[in-house]
């Protein structure tokens, strides 16, 4: 027998799971624990749709794994079958995901992606916009009836595509003789209803729900509760659950991010052989998953974002080889650096220059993420400044460059 038929005996023999389903990020539970509420609201804005009427356009904002979307997704199916208990076939629930990891998506792909959800098709290419629009309203104006599509990470769509596309849609409304829109917004960026035009602020008018982040305690319940249903009995050591609840508590209290970790460290105890998945299991999973973190989000980027990000590395690296220079050099970059060196990028390959305080904005986010480390400091009569850091691992800086290069086309 060869080392590839001993592992897959191993596994075969050695299974810590008995669904391990119940550890993804798309799993939808019977119960969601500690979102009562919000589910509650969110049920109470789309009830009329029971009706036949119109709802409020509705708009969940909050980090990511906070649960946003396993919520609206538990009272879209709620919803649907309770539309199907009354014997009606008047409602229309849709899924999309606008989260732009491919630097082709455009507002063509993503209304095919809507128009198939809905049952109909649209060549991939080739069409004229317009008359992707005019398809989807041929599906949907068939008959009378209430389509409630939610965008996921609409902020990204907005980012890359513009808020016109928001305002087609909801615009769409007024061409309509049988059915209506209503849209369900997703966002992990509270403030980016602020950057949109007002006349599509306007064409909106939205209600607001807010989702905190989970606290070490809720997302021992939550992991809990999944293990009980994804691992075979006795698998866990003492502490597992609590260590990555830990983890993920003070990373922005992400749920999705607490599983991965339970979920990457059963998979490395298994191809280690071992019958439990201890402590150290969870800080190979940890250390797996940051490198993997790092480049997705990365190549996830909208092109602005991943503009700024190179301007940052180029400085980076320049600040690495006056170091080895000077030892005196200081090392960290300024706001103002940052978007010299953006605006040089921009020029040189003819794309459109953002604004210094949109470009701030943008570093912020790189700050959330933990892509860069920001500081705001004085520098007396000339104002105030961020002293900006590059957080990447030294290891993942050529990958990242490269993916960077890649996507950008440089």
């Amino acid at each position: 027998m060869d080392n590839v038929d001993k592992i897959f005996d191993s596994v075969i023999g050695n299974s810590l799971f008995k669904n391990k389903t119940a550890l993804q990020s798309n799993y939808i539970p019977e119960i969601i624990l500690h979102r009562e509420e919000h589910i509650q609201n969110i049920a109470s804005i789309l009830a009329p749709a029971l009706r036949g009427e119109r709802v409020s356009n509705l708009f969940l904002y909050g980090n990511t794994g906070t649960g946003k979307t396993l919520s609206v997704q538990h009272v879209g199916n709620k919803l649907l079958s309770k539309n199907k208990e009354l014997g009606n076939d008047n409602l229309q629930f849709v899924y999309i995901n606008c989260k732009l990891s491919k630097t082709s998506e455009t507002e063509y792909r993503i209304l095919a992606r809507i128009i198939g959800a809905l049952g109909g098709s649209v060549p991939s290419t080739g069409l004229p916009t317009t008359d992707v629009y005019a398809r989807f309203v041929d599906i949907i104006d068939k008959k009378k009836q209430l389509v409630l599509i939610v965008l996921d990470e609409i902020d990204q769509a907005v980012e890359k595509l513009s808020d016109n596309f928001i305002y087609s849609l909801t615009r769409l409304n007024s061409e309509l003789k049988n059915a209506q829109i209503n849209i369900i917004g997703i966002s992990n960026n509270a403030t980016f209803m602020d950057h949109l035009d007002p006349r599509v602020r306007s064409s909106l008018g939205e209600e607001e729900i807010i989702f905190s982040p989970y606290n070490a305690l809720q997302l021992q319940d939550i992991l809990k509760k999944r293990a009980d249903l994804a691992f075979n009995d006795g698998v866990l050591e003492e502490g597992v659950v609590a260590k990555c609840a830990a983890y993920a508590a003070r990373e922005h209290g992400d749920a999705r991010r607490a599983l991965d970790l339970l979920r990457v460290a059963a998979e490395i105890t298994e191809r280690e052989g071992s019958k439990k998945i201890s402590l150290n299991y969870i800080d190979a999973a940890k250390e797996k998953l940051e490198r993997d973190r790092m480049l997705e989000i990365i190549e996830g980027e909208p092109k602005q974002f991943q503009l700024v990000l190179y301007a940052i590395m180029g400085l980076d690296e320049k600040r690495q080889k006056e170091k080895l220079k000077e030892k005196d050099s200081s090392y960290a970059m300024y706001t103002g650096e940052i978007y010299n060196t953006y605006q040089g990028i921009c020029e040189k390959l003819k794309i459109e220059i953002l604004t210094q305080r949109r470009v701030s904005d943008i570093l912020g986010d790189f700050d959330m993420q933990g892509i860069i480390n920001a500081q705001e400091i004085s520098k007396g009569r000339y104002g105030r400044t961020r002293e900006i850091k590059l957080m990447l691992p030294s290891n993942l800086k050529g990958k990242a460059k490269e993916l960077l290069e890649k996507s950008l086309e440089i």
